[in-house]
């Protein structure tokens, strides 16, 4: 009877498993009413417009324009990618009549693909976004961290919304970000994002999930000697000792252990003896200062690593683009006669 009803669990659980998938796997674009372009060809156009099955060497035409490490943002043609469209539709075209046709019902085309091309990675339950496609833009990544960590998360904002370090989950939801309309990985390195605006700054970061622990490099040494150093928290409550974005020091931190022989392997035992003797309370009398388990990977939690790109000081919701700080010091009339003297007409 207990295996039976075990069974039964397992069933259902997944029976739900693949219904959630589905509705991840499948396109959140539904024949929701009447359209020119029947679904399939709507989603087809779209996802050609966000460049799937283009090939690489036509985005990127030689390796060393994208060497490892390295990222490159860009703009995406509109007219290029229009074009595209219009191809893939002249291939219906036969006669002058088809041709006519389609050039007629082009604009109402046009409106449904923009219209599609938001709702191909639109979120379960999320709003249908409508109206004309904006300015896309991107940026293509080579580097180990996409292979290290295939769930990289990437988010685009208007404005910059909060601190570099800052530990919150407030922009999450924030009106100034961007929708990712593509984000695939098109080789084990290689991350290709493509957004839905032009973001002031984007964050790249580690994914959320488990228990993440690590060190952190000491940025107020020189790079030769980059030591790695954990900062120690409060045993009892668990807060940092001293400010967050403050210098690590002896005072707030103690440096990473490395086993004799085996660089890059940490000594965890030695390490964990160094944060007992420094990770407050530490008792002023014997016994020997220890730490617990719990109380050792309480002192290793990191929040996943975020590496900001654009303006991350800006606190003023202006965004970062050398003509913002374009003034006109010559009227045009005098700039004018200046051309005119200079050219001898």
């Amino acid at each position: 009877m207990k295996s039976f009803i075990a069974a039964q669990v397992a069933l259902k659980a997944a029976t739900q498993a693949a219904k959630l998938y589905a509705d991840v796997a499948t396109d959140a674009d539904p024949d929701d009413g009447l359209h020119v372009v029947p679904g399939e060809l709507r989603r087809f156009l779209a996802r050609l417009r966000l460049l799937h099955g283009v090939p690489f060497s036509y985005l990127v035409p030689d390796a060393e324009l994208l060497p490892p490490e390295s990222m490159r943002f860009f703009y995406i043609d509109r007219a290029w990618t229009d074009a595209l469209v219009q191809g893939a539709l002249s291939v219906g075209t036969v006669s002058t009549a088809d041709r006519a046709q389609l050039e007629a019902v082009y604009p109402h085309i046009r409106s449904e693909v923009d219209e599609a091309e938001r709702a191909l990675r639109r979120p379960q339950g999320q709003d249908r976004l409508e109206g004309a496609a904006g300015t896309i833009t991107g940026f293509v990544m080579r580097s180990r961290a996409v292979s290290g960590w295939p769930n990289l998360h990437v988010r685009a904002y208007a404005v910059d919304v909060l601190a570099d370090d800052a530990l919150t989950t407030a922009a999450e939801s924030d009106p100034s970000r961007l929708k990712v309309l593509r984000m695939e990985r098109l080789a084990p390195a290689v991350l290709l994002v493509l957004i839905d605006g032009v973001p002031a700054v984007v964050h790249v970061e580690e994914p959320r999930q488990g228990i993440q622990f690590g060190a952190r490099l000491d940025a107020s040494a020189p790079p030769a000697q980059r030591a790695a150093r954990v900062r120690f928290r409060n045993k009892n409550t668990g807060d940092l000792i001293g400010a967050a974005e403050a210098p690590l020091t002896d005072a707030n931190s103690v440096p990473v252990p490395f086993r004799a022989g085996a660089p890059g392997v940490i000594d965890l035992a030695e390490l964990r003896k160094r944060l007992a003797k420094k990770a407050p309370p530490v008792p002023a009398e014997p016994p020997a200062p220890t730490l617990a388990p719990n109380e050792f990977a309480l002192q290793m939690l990191r929040f996943p690593y975020r590496q900001v790109f654009g303006d991350p000081d800006n606190k003023q919701g202006s965004k970062f683009f050398g003509l913002d700080t374009f003034k006109p010091t010559v009227s045009l009339s005098t700039w004018k006669a200046a051309v005119k003297t200079n050219l001898g007409l």
